[in-house]
């Protein structure tokens, strides 16, 4: 793709997922600040956040609205057509006008419906929300307009096909995930170039996995000696593909930013040396059992049993060549005063909505094994 919709843009993006939070769990709104002044000194312009990140608007009223020009940076917003925030039509179209009052920025440059798979996406065909972003944009209340998707390749076709007029699609897209099938990274962006249509990129670091990969990984990047940090090969590697307009990374501390901003602030695309070294990272990652989970907890928004099902896999895959007593430990921690892994009555909702696609139950019934 030679000319396309963002295609000048900065190629970080500020995640809002995950921002710093204090002791008492609110945002850090001084830090996120920082943060945001710093990301828009070295260049960067493009926000994400979400109805359903907890706190986020609000935080991000505080950090960038109400303390730069509008027209210095841009706003993508996201509406969610499932779980505990909508139900109906009606409640649908009002998360759009709750996100303009709780960000404050009047209008959202980029925005998205959120999250589409096969388990949801026809809800925003029965809501009739593609004719309503549509008719915001007419308004001015849009500019631009497109989905992020968690599915597979097929339904992605499907839905392109269906709605030629969208202008651009979020995707899950990092080397770990390049040719997994469960999210197929590589033949989603394929299909999204032969419609014609840019990427902004979530997932690019996995949740932050790959800011501290596996042993295996380590020791790859570690033989280059470069002084490069783990993220800096996640990010630069989504950011040197054809048609992104950015890739979000979901910082958490300024410490991040100026980490990502260190290699992104001159971003120069992967070499043809650097690209052979990401894809023995993939091969080793291919050759390890660990469990790809992003932590995003859409699973655990309806889990009957209030399991932490994320902080459970993500203590099973850091058991490898930890001690016992260790990983015990840890699983007692993250599932302090909640669900274990043997309260699940397997109902099946948490692997209806997985991004991943992971047989979370099976998962659930091997992770009993760390419950003491």
């Amino acid at each position: 793709m030679t000319d396309y919709l963002g295609k000048d843009t900065f190629k970080l993006g500020f995640g809002l997922m995950r921002l710093p939070r204090l002791e008492d769990g609110t945002i850090d709104v001084a830090q996120t600040s920082e943060m945001v002044d710093r990301f828009l000194e070295a260049g960067g312009t493009y926000f994400d956040t979400a109805y359903a990140y907890a706190g986020s608007e609000e935080a991000i009223r505080k950090a960038l609205v109400e303390r730069h020009p509008r027209d210095k940076y841009t706003l993508a917003d996201k509406l969610i057509a499932f779980g505990d925030a909508c139900h109906d039509e009606e409640s649908a179209k009002a998360e759009f006008y709750t996100s303009l009052e709780r960000t404050g920025a009047g209008y959202f440059d980029y925005y998205l419906l959120h999250a589409l798979q096969r388990g949801n996406y026809k809800n925003y065909d029965n809501y009739h929300l593609w004719d309503f972003v549509k008719e915001q944009k007419e308004k001015g209340l849009i500019k631009h307009y497109g989905f992020s998707f968690h599915a597979d390749p097929e339904l992605l076709e499907e839905l392109l096909t269906a709605h030629p007029d969208v202008e651009f699609v979020q995707l899950q897209i990092n080397y770990a995930d390049w040719d997994n099938p469960g999210v197929a990274s590589r033949e989603c962006l394929e299909i999204c170039r032969k419609h014609g249509k840019p990427v902004t990129v979530m997932e690019t670091i996995k949740g932050g996995i790959l800011a501290d990969p596996i042993p295996a990984v380590k020791a790859i990047f570690d033989r280059e000696n470069n002084g490069m940090s783990y993220s800096s090969w996640a990010v630069r590697f989504v950011a040197s593909q054809d048609g992104i307009i950015t890739a979000l990374s979901g910082m958490s501390s300024l410490a991040q930013m100026e980490d990502n901003l260190s290699y992104m602030k001159d971003f120069k695309p992967l070499d043809e040396h650097e690209q052979e070294v990401i894809k023995e990272a993939m091969q080793a990652i291919e050759d390890d059992k660990s469990i790809p989970c992003t932590a995003c907890h859409y699973c655990t928004e309806g889990c009957p049993m209030e399991i932490p099902i994320p902080e459970i896999f993500k203590v099973v895959n850091r058991s490898k060549g930890s001690p016992e007593f260790r990983t015990i430990r840890e699983y007692g921690m993250v599932t302090l005063n909640k669900g274990k892994a043997s309260d699940c009555v397997q109902c099946g909702q948490c692997e209806g909505v997985c991004p991943q696609h992971l047989p979370i139950i099976e998962l659930l019934e091997k992770a009993r094994a760390y419950e003491g």
